[in-house]
């Protein structure tokens, strides 16, 4: 008996483990209406034969060729997995099984990569394996606070409600995160641009006004005099600092990446720039309440909730705070009152978890919690836009400007002096 079953499962291991070929296909229909499309099989014969029991003369059946520069690029983005469970979940609220669901949306994805991994996932649960330890074999795709939520859904026999719920809480998510970067990345690219601009007025144009000055025969204003001086040192040494700014900017994200004190240090700074600092803190506090709200709903204990959620949210010096508050919690203190041992918490966040403690409902109270505190981001950041434009355009004219008026300058003193 034994040697059947490592028969049968070595006989059974190379369906799982040769994956669907996807397949171009043309052919026409019983009326000769031409049609076309893309399907996964084993091989052309086998798609041949599913066309025609469908009524399809197949006429051109061929692999779909691989781009030219492979998928490496592709990656798969958090909106993607978003998506995905939003459409995981309806399909499994409407009766349709699990493999099949995992079948439809594996064909519609355009993306290779997210379409390779919903195949791998299907075959695993084909296989025997439950969606988590599916999704387990994904960890960069499916972080650790998703693949708790899906084990305790189906632990607890609900988990087309708390893929829903996952879906609702990466889009709201996303939403926030791209706030935030419109608030930062505007001011930031219009500075790179004005500063690029004014790199090449000195390397090619100071230069060319230099050899005009040279025969005036007068000297030269100290701030034209500043400038030549400036443009002489970026003409010598453009590629220094070029090679300096590159290189200090693969710095910091490597040590970002790499060193948690110095990640901890420039989370704490950005906490202290004027608005700036703000909108953080309200965002990492908006995602505290919600991934805890998120968590606690889908019935995840408090002190497993709270290790999950401390890299959540999104800043180092919250992410030690709730590291701290999960090991008061463990010990028996109140989440409010932990939360108030860190000082982070503004009082009304303490207040509200407080409440939500005693009544019993501390999932509904942080949802609440979150949601202003998202429209708080969202109307900070409105605001910004709209008052960062005048102080980038100040930004932009003294440094454009003050390069133009440095360069004439010389100019105007010649015309004053020939006309006295």
């Amino acid at each position: 008996m034994a040697v059947t079953r490592s028969a049968a499962k070595s006989a059974t291991a190379p369906a799982r483990e040769n994956p669907l070929n996807l397949f171009v296909w043309e052919g026409t229909d019983k009326r000769g209406v031409k049609m076309k499309g893309e399907q996964s099989s084993k091989n052309a014969n086998f798609l041949r034969a599913e066309l025609r029991k469908q009524g399809i003369t197949p006429t051109v059946v061929k692999v779909k060729p691989k781009p030219l520069f492979g998928t490496a690029g592709k990656t798969i983005s958090a909106k993607e997995i978003a998506f995905f469970s939003r459409q995981l979940a309806t399909m499994m609220k409407s009766g349709v099984p699990m493999v099949s669901s995992l079948e439809i949306i594996e064909g519609g994805q355009k993306n290779p990569r997210m379409g390779k991994m919903v195949q791998q996932i299907r075959f695993d649960i084909e296989g025997g394996s439950s969606l988590y330890e599916a999704i387990s074999k994904h960890p960069v795709q499916f972080d650790e606070l998703y693949r708790n939520l899906v084990r305790a859904g189906e632990s607890a026999g609900v988990l087309e409600t708390v893929l829903e719920t996952i879906a609702s809480y990466k889009e709201n998510l996303e939403a926030l995160k791209g706030k935030i970067k419109k608030a930062l990345f505007y001011p930031t690219a219009v500075i790179a641009v004005a500063i690029l601009v004014c790199a090449v007025i000195l390397i090619f144009v100071v230069p060319t006004f230099e050899e005009t000055f040279a025969s005036f025969g007068t000297e030269l204003p100290y701030f034209t005099q500043l400038v030549i001086g400036l443009s002489r040192f970026m003409v010598s040494w453009w590629w220094l600092i070029l090679a300096l700014v590159v290189g200090a900017g693969f710095l910091g994200m490597y040590l970002f990446k790499r060193s948690p004190a110095f990640q901890h240090a420039v989370d704490k700074l950005i906490l202290r720039v004027p608005v700036i600092g703000q909108i953080m803190h309200n965002s990492s506090i908006a995602r505290f309440a919600r991934t805890t709200a998120v968590t606690f709903k889908a019935g995840v204990p408090l002190v497993e909730a709270l290790d999950t959620v401390a890299g959540a949210t999104g800043n180092s010096v919250y992410e030690k705070a709730v590291h701290r508050m999960r090991d008061d919690v463990s010990v028996g203190y109140p989440l409010n009152m932990a939360m108030k041992q860190t000082q982070q918490f503004p009082h009304m966040v303490v207040q509200m978890t407080a409440i939500g403690e005693e009544a019993g409902a501390l999932d509904n109270m942080l949802f609440k919690v979150a949601e202003y505190y998202e429209q708080e981001v969202n109307n900070a950041v409105d605001a910004l836009s709209s008052l960062i434009e005048p102080f980038i355009m100040v930004i932009i004219g003294v440094l454009v400007g003050g390069l133009v008026v440095a360069l004439y300058l010389p100019i105007f003193k010649v015309a004053a002096t020939v006309a006295g």
